[in-house]
């Protein structure tokens, strides 16, 4: 397993890229893969075993099928033996390349997978690794709902029965679509992203309060759901008390930490007259800005002090 005990089988990979199964005669179930590096075998192609990556998925493309094939046959066939005869999660073909019923035979020997797929090498590769690195990356959940607001990933959390998710289905009415509620599964692909999905279970559904659950995507329709979105900006709905101090210019920003990773966080206070939906909109539109550049708080302050330069 990965170092965070994570693993998927072979059969889920070849289903989510629609890769063909050349050998039906194994259980794809069986296979796991715990790495998402790949390997383009070269020198393993030619006998040399040494410092071999075998936990990784071994893909062939022009170079590494045409190189064999110009190998005398009972060559090709020791090295075949020899090449499979490690744990191997699969082998996948790219460009349609059929392998020789030779070598096909010795992997399902060593029970070893071979799929097939029509794609360019480097381009299936790039869609491997990142398939691989979301499925094998490390995982939290947390109680929260994400939509995607104007593209940005929004992360509205608080205490159960605050109105997180009726501030997400005024949203959702409003245009912008619900990727979860209640539950979001939230994966670390590397070290500046987070990927917020739903469980399989809970798709699409919102729990409200009086009325229970509601089919998002039956109700609103297609658009206004989605599958998974980065998480950019988290907004922490909270009681308002009159005791407390909140941020009214925005200079610095505060920060929440997920698996690691810091992402930027707004307390938001609850009291009636506030518009949930308005405020989650502008703080995605302003954290947008913010990102290409302009800050509304920091151009105040450059106004504030010309003004008394001026003077």
């Amino acid at each position: 397993m990965t170092p965070n005990g994570k693993q998927v089988t072979v059969e889920k990979i070849a289903k989510m890229l629609d890769l063909k199964n050349l050998t039906e005669e194994l259980d794809l179930t069986q296979r796991m893969i715990v790495l998402s590096d790949v390997n383009r075998p070269a020198l393993q192609l030619s006998g040399y075993f040494e410092y071999f990556e075998q936990k990784r998925i071994q893909i062939i493309g022009n170079v590494e099928y045409n190189y064999v094939r110009q190998q005398v046959l009972k060559q090709r066939l020791d090295i075949a033996k020899q090449f499979f005869a490690f744990d191997i999660p699969c082998v996948i073909y790219c460009r349609d390349l059929v392998p020789d019923e030779e070598i096909r035979e010795i992997a399902v020997e060593n029970n070893v997978p071979l799929l097939q797929t029509s794609r360019s090498t480097s381009e299936f590769t790039a869609e491997l690794i990142y398939t691989l690195k979301e499925e094998l990356a490390p995982m939290i959940t947390i109680h929260g709902v994400l939509v995607d607001v104007y593209g940005e990933g929004l992360l509205i959390t608080g205490e159960s029965g605050i109105g997180k998710s009726e501030a997400a289905l005024e949203l959702i009415r409003r245009g912008h679509r619900l990727v979860t509620d209640d539950v979001v599964e939230i994966r670390k692909i590397n070290e500046h992203t987070l990927v917020g999905s739903s469980p399989d279970i809970t798709k699409h559904f919102i729990e409200l309060r009086g009325i229970g659950i509601i089919d998002v995507k039956a109700l609103y329709g297609v658009e206004c759901v989605k599958e998974k979105q980065n998480i950019d900006l988290v907004i922490q709905l909270e009681d308002w008390k009159k005791e407390n101090e909140y941020d009214r210019l925005g200079m610095e920003e505060e920060y929440t930490e997920f698996l690691g990773n810091k992402v930027v966080c707004h307390s938001l206070p609850i009291r009636p007259g506030r518009n949930l939906a308005v405020i989650c909109e502008t703080a995605a539109v302003n954290h947008r800005q913010k990102k290409m550049g302009y800050n509304a708080a920091k151009e105040l302050y450059r106004r504030v002090q010309a003004n008394l330069n001026q003077e």
